[in-house]
C-alpha cells in the first residue's frame, strides 16, 4: 500500500493542483477582480507627533487609492468610506525634514492597493516657540470737528505668541488698529490682534491669545462746540388731494461754535432751517435751506442743509352707477339683449385724477364676436382713459347675454 501511495504521490499531487486551479478559475469566473480608482479621497491622519514640535509647509491633507478586489467586495468598499484610512506617523520624529511613506489601512479583505496617491510625503518639524509682546495702537482719521481723544487703554496690554519658532521670531510687533475718523462718541469694543514682521507685513500662522482685545478710548466735545439737531421749518399746505408723506433733513445734527461756551450751552437742542414753502405742493420736493442762527455762532462745516419732501395724491375710491353696457362685436342684423343692461363700476385711484373723471373718460362693453345662438352669463369688460385709475369691482359682475339669429 505504502509502495502504491509512493508510486501514486505525484498523480495525486497534480490532480489535486488541477482541481484547485478549476476552482480558482471558476470563482474567479463568477466573481472577477476589478481594477478601480476609490471614489473617496481619503483624509489623511497624523499620528505620533511630538508635542513641542510643530508640523509645517504645505502637505496633501488627503490622499487617492487605485484597488484590486472582486466585483462583490466594490460595493462593501464605497459603503465603508468612512474606515478607510490613510496615515503619516510621526513617532519618534525629532525636528528637521522627514520624508515618510503614507501607511493605508483597509479594514476589508480579500483587497488589495494597488497605489496611493502620493505615495510619500515631505514634511518639516519644528520647534514649538512662544514669546510675549505688547501691543502698539494704531489710530487712523480724526474725531469730527469739535471733538477730541483722550488716552487709549487696551485690555490686556500683552498678547502670548506661540507657533513654529521661525514664524515666532520673525514677529516684530503686535499691532491693533481702528479709525476714528468723524466720531463723536466713545469707543468701547473688541478689535482683533495683527502680527506683523519687520517690513509691516501680516504674518500668517501664529497663534496669538488673546487674538481680540477691548479698546477703550474716550471722545469728548470740545468746550464752544455744540451738536444741535436740524428743524425743518414748514410754511403753506400741498395742493388739495395731495399727502405730506414725508420730510427728511441731510445733515439730521449740525455743530455749532462759539468764542463764548456759555452762549453755546443756552441754547435748545435744535436749529431751526429758513421756511420751507409747501404751499399748492403737488410733486416731491428738494432743497437746500440755511439755518437760523443767533448772533455769535457760525456753523461748522458745510453752511446750508439738505431737505427732501415726499409730496404724493391721496388715494381714494369713487362709485359709478348706472354705467350703460355697449356691445360690440356683434353681426349684421343679429339680436343682442342684455340684462340688466347697466352696471356699477367701484373706481380707485388719486383723488385728484377721480374728482376730474368725465363719462367720456370710461367705457363698459361686452364682446359677442364668435358667439353663436343661445344665452350666455358674461362678465363686462371696462376700458378707463385715465392713467393710473383702475377698476376695483363691477356690480353684477355677470349679466345675461342672449343672442338671436342674426
Amino acid at each position: 500500500m505504502i509502495r502504491w501511495l509512493g508510486a501514486n504521490l505525484r498523480t495525486f499531487v497534480w490532480a489535486f493542483l488541477m482541481a484547485l486551479a478549476v476552482w480558482v478559475a471558476a470563482v474567479t469566473a463568477a466573481d472577477p477582480d476589478e481594477v478601480r480608482p476609490y471614489p473617496h479621497p481619503i483624509p489623511l491622519e497624523v499620528i505620533g507627533q511630538d508635542p513641542s514640535l510643530v508640523l509645517t509647509g504645505d502637505y496633501p491633507k488627503q490622499v487617492e487609492l487605485t484597488l484590486r478586489a472582486p466585483r462583490s467586495v466594490w460595493e462593501q468598499l464605497t459603503n465603508r468610506e468612512n474606515e478607510m484610512r490613510a496615515i503619516l506617523d510621526l513617532s519618534g520624529l525629532s525636528a528637521g525634514q522627514h520624508n515618510l511613506a503614507i501607511q493605508v489601512q483597509i479594514p476589508i479583505r480579500p483587497v488589495r492597493i494597488v497605489s496611493v496617491t502620493p505615495e510619500t510625503v515631505t514634511v518639516t518639524l519644528e520647534p514649538l516657540a512662544s514669546r510675549i509682546l505688547p501691543l502698539d495702537l494704531s489710530l487712523s482719521g480724526e474725531p469730527a470737528i469739535g471733538y477730541q481723544a483722550g488716552e487709549a487703554r487696551l485690555t490686556p496690554q500683552e498678547v502670548i505668541i506661540s507657533g513654529p519658532q521661525s514664524l515666532v521670531e520673525q514677529v516684530a510687533r503686535l499691532r491693533v488698529s481702528v479709525n476714528i475718523a468723524g466720531v463723536r462718541e466713545t469707543i468701547e469694543q473688541s478689535l482683533p490682534v495683527q502680527a506683523l514682521d519687520q517690513n509691516n507685513r501680516a504674518l500668517n500662522g501664529v497663534g496669538l491669545n488673546p487674538d481680540q482685545v477691548l479698546l477703550q478710548l474716550p471722545i469728548s466735545q470740545q468746550g464752544g462746540y455744540r451738536d444741535l439737531a436740524v428743524k425743518v421749518v414748514v410754511r403753506g399746505q400741498v395742493a388739495n388731494g395731495y399727502r405730506l408723506t414725508n420730510i427728511s433733513v441731510f445733515p439730521p445734527v449740525v455743530t455749532v461754535y462759539s468764542a463764548d461756551p456759555a452762549l453755546v450751552n443756552a441754547l435748545p437742542g435744535a436749529l431751526e432751517t429758513q421756511p420751507l414753502d409747501l404751499e399748492n405742493a403737488q410733486q416731491d420736493l428738494s432743497t437746500r435751506l440755511a439755518l437760523a442762527l443767533p448772533q455769535g455762532l457760525s456753523l461748522v462745516g458745510e453752511q446750508s442743509v439738505l431737505v427732501q419732501v415726499g409730496v404724493e395724491p391721496i388715494q381714494s375710491s369713487v362709485t359709478l352707477s348706472n354705467q350703460d353696457i355697449q356691445v360690440i362685436g356683434s353681426k349684421a342684423g343679429q339680436e343682442i339683449h342684455i340684462a340688466p343692461a347697466s352696471v356699477d363700476v367701484i373706481l380707485s385711484g388719486p383723488l385728484p385724477l377721480l374728482d376730474k373723471l368725465s363719462p367720456q373718460d370710461i367705457r363698459v362693453f361686452i364682446d359677442v364676436s364668435g358667439l353663436a345662438v343661445g344665452t350666455y352669463q358674461l362678465e363686462p369688460k371696462v376700458e378707463i382713459l385715465v392713467d393710473d385709475i383702475v377698476v376695483e369691482s363691477i356690480l353684477p359682475g355677470k349679466v345675461e347675454v342672449v343672442v338671436g339669429p342674426g
